[in-house]
């Protein structure tokens, strides 16, 4: 079974050309006709991290210098990630004339999501990298941390993704019970408040692997070495949900195209 799935994996990886163009395109088709086109995923970022940052910085008597640039790794990261795990839910059923009217790879349509999220990342990820111009990278040496934490990062998102997107085909109304699970999950990650900020609550983010997951990302931006257990349990979900994802895509690949 997992053999199966791995062919499909490499077939999909393989067929770049069509994944890569099919994201592309689909972006352009969201902005056809508009003058900024993607660079309104820009702007409409960057002020939901200024309204945000402005009252939840004052809230918690935060300094903005180091808040901004924190909260703005956290919203854009966090928005690569849930949009990849909520639009991967949907891959199979969007694909659905595409899968049962030629005989392409089915995890195609889940790569294309992530590439499409990936251009989205590198649109809203200009905001972080203005915010590090104005008030200052905090440490240059970390920096080059963030790439391995990055591909950590999109490929937890992405066997998340082919999970989701599976069980969806199947039972149509887990997209709607994922995306309540991703908002739920926002509000107990250390997103908008540091994960120190937690005092007596302190284990909703020592047992969150979401947060770690996030600090991976985000603490090489912010001027921090991500410590043994930060880099431990992401690449411990992929140890994980890899081979559940592959065992789960390689039962079922068969079965896709009747589920749609």
């Amino acid at each position: 079974m997992i053999n199966l799935a791995f062919t499909d994996l490499t077939q999909s990886v393989a067929s770049w050309r069509l994944w890569t163009l099919l994201g592309w395109l689909e972006v352009r088709q969201r902005y056809a006709r508009s003058r900024l086109g993607p660079f309104w995923l820009t702007i409409s970022m960057g002020v939901v991290i200024a309204s945000i940052g402005m009252v939840y910085g004052t809230l918690f008597g935060q300094k903005m210098s180091d808040y901004l640039p924190f909260l703005a790794c956290s919203l854009v990261m966090w928005n690569v990630f849930s949009q990849t795990v909520n639009e991967g839910s949907m891959a199979y059923i969007n694909s659905s004339t595409y899968i049962r009217q030629t005989a392409t790879p089915k995890l195609i349509f889940l790569l294309q999501v992530v590439w499409r999220n990936l251009i989205v990342l590198a649109h809203n990820f200009l905001i972080v990298i203005g915010l590090l111009a104005i008030f200052g990278v905090k440490s240059w040496a970390t920096l080059p941390l963030f790439i391995p934490g990055l591909v950590i990062f999109i490929l937890n998102g992405l066997w998340l993704a082919m999970i989701a997107g599976l069980l969806s085909a199947r039972f149509r109304d887990l997209p709607q019970i994922i995306s309540a699970l991703m908002q739920v999950a926002f509000y107990v990650t250390p997103i908008m408040f540091r994960p120190e900020s937690l005092t007596r609550f302190s284990f909703i983010v020592k047992f969150n692997p979401l947060a770690y997951l996030l600090d991976v990302v985000r603490q090489p931006l912010i001027g921090q070495v991500p410590t043994l257990t930060v880099w431990a349990v992401p690449v411990a979900m992929l140890l994980v949900g890899w081979p559940v994802a592959l065992l789960m895509t390689g039962r079922y690949l068969k079965r896709i195209p009747y589920w749609v």
